[in-house]
């Protein structure tokens, strides 16, 4: 056999129409993850653009494997070819956990989470080759992440303040009872350590900052938290955002 007769059997043979047919499905993965994590990243989430294709494709790669495995040692054995998908299901939660650590005090990861196991999800989908599905998941993401979160912010009455505080556990504790008596929720709360400033001439004491999203009925319950917030012997200064 020639060199042509050889690669002639190789681009006509079923194996090779596989891996084609798994690049494209590998590919469209790592596109609908990046759809999703360009959202993360431009939110400025922790798991963001590349995270998210990396997710997607490997999810891919788990169910193709699955289903070569399955076609390989057919009428052989008895194979499950969701086996291997399932635990990408139940195992993406370890970087779910990630990002919502990673935002310390504050709950906004549990969205990024979300869409990591969601991506993961999608991923499973394309790599069997369900690509309605995974176009749909895709679309339904976007929609929640970008435009329902628009909504949902128009139509809370809140207000972001940033709290220079003393005593980091005992001034939360005290800020989350008051607002709640005053009739009021929050939303977020995050903490952010500036930066320290080491020069001598500059030498200032160690501060913490809590950004809080308050949600309030109307303007003046707002203004009654953060007064009241101001008194609070824990607490230096107060701003909003």
């Amino acid at each position: 056999m020639d060199f042509g007769d050889f690669l002639n059997s190789i681009l006509t043979s079923d194996r090779f129409a596989y891996s084609l047919e798994a690049l494209l499905r590998l590919a469209l993965a790592g596109v609908f993850g990046g759809v999703v994590g360009f959202e993360r990243e431009h939110s400025h989430r922790p798991a963001g653009f590349r995270t998210h294709i990396l997710v997607a494709v490997g999810s891919a790669l788990v169910m193709l494997t699955s289903s070569f495995i399955f076609e390989e040692y057919k009428g052989l054995t008895n194979l499950d070819p969701a086996r291997l998908g399932a635990q990408v299901i139940s195992g993406i939660g370890f970087l779910g956990a990630g990002t919502i650590l990673r935002e310390g005090f504050s709950v906004k990861g549990l969205t990024t989470a979300a869409s990591l196991w969601a991506v993961s999800c999608i991923g499973l989908a394309v790599g069997i080759g369900y690509y309605e599905g995974a176009i749909i998941a895709t679309i339904f993401i976007i929609i929640t992440l970008n435009i329902l979160k628009r909504v949902m912010i128009k139509s809370n009455k809140g207000n972001t303040v940033s709290i220079i505080v003393k005593d980091l556990s005992l001034a939360s504790k005290k800020i989350n009872d008051l607002v709640q008596d005053y009739g009021g929720s929050i939303q977020s709360m995050e903490i952010v350590y500036p930066e320290k400033d080491e020069s001598l001439l500059h030498k200032k004491k160690d501060v913490v900052i809590l950004k809080i999203f308050i949600i309030s009925d109307n303007k003046k319950i707002f203004r009654t938290i953060t007064e009241g917030i101001l008194g609070l012997e824990e607490v230096e200064e107060i701003y909003a955002d």
